[in-house]
């Protein structure tokens, strides 16, 4: 077992192999899916495993302790209206100034209708 250390006498903190850590740990992601945040405690454990998907290079995954985490606060109108103004201007095309429906790719720079005009146009 080569990432191994439940001890951390190796690698500073607890670390465990691909999906061999124990019950009351969870990731940033696995927490946000039961309604947690970390809520400032320090990191606990880490899982470390080599990708497939990056040619054997080493990742890692930190791991919160699930008693000690705190519920996700609770959206504030004033925050749910930023985050719809800011959902709204990446739909807005700023040649023909309309919410296209859609986020606009940055690639393109503009809603896929004026892109195509332009395309065609040129």
């Amino acid at each position: 077992m080569r990432f191994y250390d439940p001890t951390g006498a190796r690698f500073g903190i607890p670390t465990y192999p691909f999906r061999l850590a124990p019950d009351g740990y969870a990731t940033r992601r696995q927490l946000r899916a039961r309604d947690l945040r970390p809520g400032g405690q320090p990191v606990a454990a880490q899982i470390i495993w080599r990708s497939r998907r990056t040619r054997g290079e080493v990742r890692c995954a930190y791991l919160y302790r699930l008693d000690l985490a705190k519920p996700v606060r609770a959206m504030t109108p004033a925050k749910r209206a930023a985050l719809a103004a800011a959902n709204r201007a990446r739909r807005t095309c700023p040649d023909c100034v309309r919410d296209v429906g859609y986020v606009i790719p940055s690639s393109l720079g503009c809603c896929v209708a004026c892109h195509d005009t332009a395309a065609f146009a040129a």
